[in-house]
């Protein structure tokens, strides 16, 4: 077997016993989280500045053209997000095993099917802008300027892609500052030419995008000088026969093929809640989105210790350490549920407020007060399918990821339909919230019967 060196934090030192060991995994967690959580927190402040430099045009149709485009692009990319799940889960098992020439290629198939993808979205940029465009249903001057932006936005797809794959591939070697690192940089690149193109050269929409297509491309240098500092560090070499040969892509095809499908199912329960939402009326709507920002904003930090739960799951399989494996689910299932429980008890204590921070508009704060107590039971419920993922993810075991969404998805519709004809128009609202909820919830349930039955079975000495 090649002699594995990488560049290693502390935490990947830890010997085999040590990370059993209930607080050394716990550490060894919270080591790999911290940089993801940290990382996450960038990503709404990018979004922030758009909204501000945009907001303070004399025209408020350009913020609405680039709140459709950057929608638009966000679906879109999340659409491609196993690109870097795929990679970390394949990467880390093959830290495991200690193969230095399967981290190496993995890396290499990774970033040729990213430029594939990214290529192929720009030559289909026009019918697929169209579409989204039409899905998202703006104003006509509004879905214009969106047409505009998305235009220049989507020149940044392959670098895009090709950073999911970069992330994923040094989570998947357990070095998360990696990720700090880049997006930092990124939002930091993006918010300065934001400035720039809009305040200083009196640019619009185009300015926003073009700052985002120079934010992306100097990630991706910046992530591949860094990968290439890493790659001296391996032994071995790219494959021509790995590289080349489509056979020799099987497994990370059915890895992000099972992904996809599953990220379509989320996307889909996402965007089915906004429309259904939206059926009830512009106060309804806003008022949910509000309360959807308080997922979002729980969703960073178990991402996570979902995230280092896949990479250090990962590594464990791939080594076959069942031991080390079960302590690492124990370790981030204890840390994820304390996260969760204090989310829950800020929701129920300073809910009122943190509407308020989000709006000031008295009617929408007042409806989403309503439904406040549905976010004091989310994090409760979806913890368990954050946790899971990771764990599912780092282990490859992405078939049973895409069964749970269909499990979920089979409770969520029927059961909207029922409230919706049992109850009350008043009610209708907390009929979605009861269905969305009972989604996550089955998701959680399916997840752990699965892991329960593996750890029985497949993940065990």
């Amino acid at each position: 077997m090649a002699r594995f060196t990488l560049i290693r934090l502390a935490v990947n030192r830890t010997s085999s016993a040590g990370a059993s060991h209930p607080d050394a995994s716990r550490r060894r967690i919270w080591l790999l989280a911290w940089p993801i959580i940290l990382s996450n927190i960038t990503v709404p402040l990018l979004g922030l500045v758009d909204t501000a430099v945009m907001g303070h045009l004399p025209d408020s149709r350009y913020l609405a053209g680039v709140t459709l485009g950057a929608t638009l692009f966000s679906f879109l990319y999340w659409g491609f997000g196993f690109l870097r799940m795929g990679t970390t889960g394949l990467t880390s098992q093959a830290v495991g095993r200690e193969n230095d020439s399967d981290v190496r290629n993995l890396l290499g198939q990774s970033l040729l099917l990213a430029g594939m993808i990214g290529v192929l979205l720009i030559l289909f940029s026009r019918p697929l802008i169209g579409l989204g465009l039409w899905l998202l249903g703006g104003s006509e001057v509004a879905t214009a300027l969106a047409a505009e932006y998305a235009e220049i936005r989507i020149l940044s797809a392959p670098a895009v892609l090709a950073n999911y794959a970069i992330l994923g591939w040094f989570l998947g070697q357990q070095n998360s500052r990696v990720t700090l690192a880049i997006l930092v940089l990124t939002n930091a690149i993006n918010i300065a030419l934001d400035l720039l193109f809009v305040v200083g050269l009196g640019m619009t929409s185009d300015g926003v995008a073009w700052a985002t297509v120079i934010a992306d491309y100097s990630a991706l240098a910046f992530g591949l000088w860094l990968v290439s500092r890493q790659l001296k560090l391996l032994d071995g070499h790219f494959l021509r026969s790995r590289l080349l040969a489509l056979a020799a892509y099987g497994e990370l095809f059915a890895v992000n093929a099972n992904l996809f499908v599953r990220t379509l199912g989320l996307l889909f329960a996402m965007a089915f809640f906004t429309s259904r939402g939206a059926a009830q009326g512009d106060t309804v709507l806003a008022a949910n989105a509000v309360l959807l920002q308080f997922i979002m904003l729980t969703s960073y930090a178990l991402d996570g210790f979902a995230h280092a739960a896949e990479a250090i799951a990962g590594r464990a399989v791939g080594s076959r350490r069942w031991d080390e494996f079960g302590q690492a689910v124990k370790s981030a299932a204890w840390l994820s549920l304390v996260t969760a429980g204090a989310a829950a008890l800020a929701f129920a204590l300073g809910g009122q407020w943190l509407i308020a921070l989000l709006t000031g508009l008295p009617e929408v704060r007042e409806t989403a007060a309503v439904y406040l107590p549905w976010m004091v039971l989310m994090p409760l419920i979806a913890v368990w399918s954050y946790l899971l993922d990771g764990v599912f993810i780092g282990a490859t075991a992405i078939r049973e990821m895409r069964n749970s969404i269909f499990a979920g998805l089979a409770a969520y519709l029927p059961t909207w339909w029922l409230t919706q004809a049992l109850l009350s128009d008043s009610l209708t609202n907390h009929g979605l919230w009861f269905a969305f909820i009972l989604f996550a919830a089955v998701r959680s349930a399916v997840l752990g019967a699965y892991y329960l039955h593996h750890r029985r079975t497949r993940w065990r000495a």
